[in-house]
């Protein structure tokens, strides 16, 4: 099958390892975690607090910064506490996405409904780990019978269900993307490739900073602090 029009890089296989097959997702999943590490190291190796700083610090303050000033608008104390996490996952979609947009041949692991259904995972376990250390454990565990304990089942299927969405739409929008992007090319190579690849990189973004949002605002529903909760509790929050 053409690479263009290729529905997943699960479909590209490299080679196999024994009986695993090593596939594009897993490939460019590995490149893509290595290029952030390096990356991170090289620029935050020779920070400084001068006047005149460099480039990449620039451009790394800049991130970090707005990823700082999204979480503290959800209105949850210390976004500090949840930059790593949120930041990271906010990262590794967008540069995902954009070397898919940029690189020929790049395959955006976030077009593999593993990568997606991983991520959200990822998101499924720490929301209970931030509501339990921001809450306690008998504090998070009272949200799922409030406001009756006739709602508990209802809300575990929530809790399901919504990191089932996380995954899917994730990974629907990216392979429809790249869907459309590979029939339009394939009927106009000429006349399409450019413009679609900046739409692809702007959707791109927005789809990293969605599925962020969407992270951090279960994060913050899972440790906020209810009226009547204990004088400590609400001391340990702020």
């Amino acid at each position: 099958m053409n690479a263009a029009v290729r529905l997943t890089p699960d479909e590209l296989i490299f080679f196999h390892l024994g009986s695993l097959p090593i596939s594009a997702t897993l490939v460019f999943s590995w490149a893509l975690m290595l290029i952030m590490v390096l990356g991170s190291w090289l620029i935050t190796r020779r920070l400084t607090s001068d006047v005149e700083i460099s480039r990449g610090q620039n451009f790394l303050e800049v991130i970090v910064a707005g990823i700082r000033d999204q979480i503290e608008a959800m209105g949850v104390s210390r976004p500090e506490l949840y930059m790593p996490f949120i930041g990271t996952l906010f990262l590794f979609i967008a540069l995902s996405n954009i070397f898919a947009a940029l690189i020929p041949r790049f395959e955006a692991p976030t077009g593999s409904l593993s990568t997606t259904v991983a991520l959200a995972l990822v998101v499924f376990i720490a929301v209970p780990i931030y509501g339990i250390s921001h809450r306690g454990l008998l504090g998070y565990l009272k949200q799922y019978i409030e406001p009756t304990p006739l709602m508990l089942p209802m809300n575990i299927i929530g809790e399901i269900s919504r990191t089932l969405a996380l995954a899917f739409r994730l990974f629907g929008n990216i392979m429809s993307g790249s869907l459309i992007v590979g029939l339009l090319l394939a009927i106009a190579p000429f006349a399409f490739p450019v413009v679609m690849r900046l739409l692809g990189l702007l959707t791109g973004v927005v789809q990293a900073y969605i599925f962020a949002v969407l992270a951090m605002v279960y994060i913050a529903s899972a440790t906020r602090i209810v009226k009547g909760a204990a004088p400590e509790q609400a001391e340990d929050a702020a």
